[in-house]
């Protein structure tokens, strides 16, 4: 049995942690969490734009196959998909031929339309797009351009 004397010594020498050995270990994790978290969010960003441009390219190839059939393309993406893009949102589609004049058509930096076909985008991570590629809202969109030539970011066209 202990005394009393070495019992009270034993409290004196705990084997715990101190407040700041504690701080500084959740200091250590919250740093390690943020770089994860930041790389994560890059990974499922990717992720979701090649998503996007596969999606682009796979309703391009069925538009193809509706012209060849019809001998014309459908006058809304409807009539041959209704798939969502990885954000949520409906795809853009807008028939070239049903169109007069290039008030609706997308368009590069120089203003002149991408497709002569018809045009084919999401409208990116902030569901927000205008006409013109060189508009900040419209950086973030999946486009389809050069009548299929190119599917991606329309900051990288």
């Amino acid at each position: 049995m202990q005394s009393k004397t070495s019992y009270a010594r034993s409290f004196d020498k705990a084997n715990g942690f101190t407040l700041v050995e504690l701080m500084l270990a959740l200091i250590v994790i919250s740093i390690l969490t943020s770089v994860a978290y930041s790389s994560y969010s890059e990974a499922v960003d990717r992720a979701r734009t090649n998503t996007a441009i596969a999606d682009i390219t796979r309703m391009g190839v069925v538009l193809e196959r509706f012209f060849t059939d019809n001998a014309n393309y459908p006058d809304t993406l409807a009539e041959v998909d209704n798939s969502l893009d990885p954000w949520g949102n409906p795809y853009q589609y807008l028939n070239m031929s049903t169109v007069k004049g290039n008030g609706k058509k997308r368009k590069d930096r120089n203003l002149v339309p991408l497709n002569s076909d018809y045009d084919l985008y999401s409208q990116g991570p902030d569901g927000n797009s205008v006409s013109p590629l060189t508009a900040a809202a419209s950086q973030d969109d999946i486009i389809r351009a050069n009548n299929g030539g190119f599917v991606g970011k329309a900051e990288d066209y």
